[in-house]
């Protein structure tokens, strides 16, 4: 009888929510001390991710203003303009860009934060009130 059970022969591999894959990309080139490769990246994610993946993700990232390339011969070198705080961030800018109708997108994320996270919000934003304009 073949075991079905957790990490067994047929058991199929989880699948990465949305997004999931990009931010284990970025916070691995977070890591690096320097420019890295997209091997360098790969060989850090473990198995199962192929190199074309993470030249895909790392493409995208770049797309989205996350990392910076630089050419070395025939290859690139990846660095991180974001972590995964930002890459979050620029994701919601760009939802938010999509929509005709800002204020409603904004009251309607708004209603669903937590007490905390409103608190949160509004702390962040007095600190940017405060800040002197250059």
């Amino acid at each position: 009888m073949t075991d079905q059970g957790e990490g067994g022969p047929d058991e199929h591999p989880r699948r990465r929510g949305q997004g999931e894959l990009e931010a284990e990309v970025l916070t691995t080139l977070c890591r690096a001390q320097g420019p890295a490769t997209a091997a360098w990246v790969q060989e850090r994610l473990g198995g199962g991710v192929a190199y074309t993946t993470v030249m895909t993700i790392l493409t995208r990232l770049r797309a989205k203003g996350a990392v910076d390339r630089q050419r070395e011969g025939r290859s690139f070198r990846w660095t991180p303009r974001s972590d995964e705080a930002g890459l979050a961030a620029l994701r919601m800018r760009r939802v938010l860009d999509g929509e005709s109708n800002r204020e409603a997108v904004l009251t309607s994320f708004l209603t669903t934060l937590t007490p905390g996270d409103e608190q949160l919000l509004r702390d962040l934003l007095a600190e940017a009130d405060d800040e002197p304009e250059l």
